[in-house]
């Protein structure tokens, strides 16, 4: 089975009765989980890049917007109660080490890695030490420290699996490099899953799930039209249900690769060998 997350990362903007309705339509079209993003704001980002102007619904400045789109920890007990009700999982991808600690309370199932953070070897041992299944996404990374950040979750004998990713928001298709899939299972020895970003229809992740990837995970959006980064590089509700749909039809349709006579293929074997009988 596919395991499908749908990722609200920052797409609520700020707002918790948003974040319930992107958490319902993650339920209703049948995820498996639901992702939230995490960061300590003046940990992640420099003085000067705060201070910078830019315009939002929160004010002024980077860091206006940034603080804006961050949930607190009395939001994120909101959040893991909705969940259980709903009784679908969530985790989240903290940005650094002072948000991993602060999110251990929850005891959620799962940790992610984001594509920014792969290089930050503090922080993927504080995760790795954790021992949860964790997903590292591998956008705007070489070989050699998707390699290193391995080397990490097996010292500390951690479960994970890769998301082939492209840090582009939004990807263009021409550069998904969906062969990549297979590229990092076969050099890795490990479950390899996609995340993705592109526009266009999710005709991308079904490629990636042809190839073998193991996860899907996808931003979510109430709209398009909604303010935020990352809302284009979203699916809508219709079109994440159309998604799952299609991913379970994919993956069951692939089957085992063992060639068998089918039950059912007996009539016509019946009926149309005879002659040769």
């Amino acid at each position: 089975m596919v395991f499908i997350t749908a990722e609200i990362g920052i797409n609520h903007n700020g707002d918790i009765n948003i974040a319930k309705k992107l958490i319902d339509i993650a339920v209703d079209a049948g995820c498996d989980a639901v992702k939230f993003q995490k960061r300590t704001v003046e940990k992640v980002y420099s003085k000067e890049i705060l201070d910078s102007h830019r315009e939002s619904p929160w004010g002024k400045t980077q860091r206006d917007q940034k603080k804006g789109l961050e949930f607190s920890e009395k939001q994120y007990k909101i959040i893991d109660k909705y969940c259980k009700r709903k009784k679908i999982s969530w985790y989240i991808s903290c940005w650094d080490i002072e948000s991993q600690i602060q999110m251990r309370k929850f005891n959620t199932k799962y940790n992610k890695i984001a594509s920014a953070m792969l290089t930050h070897k503090k922080l993927l041992e504080i995760v790795a030490k954790e021992k949860k299944h964790t997903f590292i996404s591998t956008g705007m990374s070489t070989m050699k420290e998707i390699e290193t950040a391995v080397k990490i979750f097996r010292k500390y004998k951690c479960s994970f699996e890769l998301m082939h990713s492209h840090s582009a928001y939004p990807m263009k298709i021409e550069e998904a490099n969906l062969l990549l899939i297979q590229t990092l299972g076969k050099k890795f020895k490990c479950d390899v899953g996609y995340s993705g970003h592109e526009t266009s229809a999710y005709v991308v992740c079904l490629a990636a799930v042809v190839l073998g990837a193991t996860s899907i995970e996808r931003h979510i959006t109430l709209s398009h039209s909604m303010y935020g980064s990352d809302q284009a590089a979203s699916l809508a509700p219709i079109g994440l249900r159309r998604m799952i749909r299609d991913i379970r039809l994919v993956k069951e349709a692939l089957g085992n690769g063992e060639k068998h006579i089918w039950d059912s293929e007996v009539p016509a074997m019946e009926k149309l060998r005879q002659v040769f009988a």
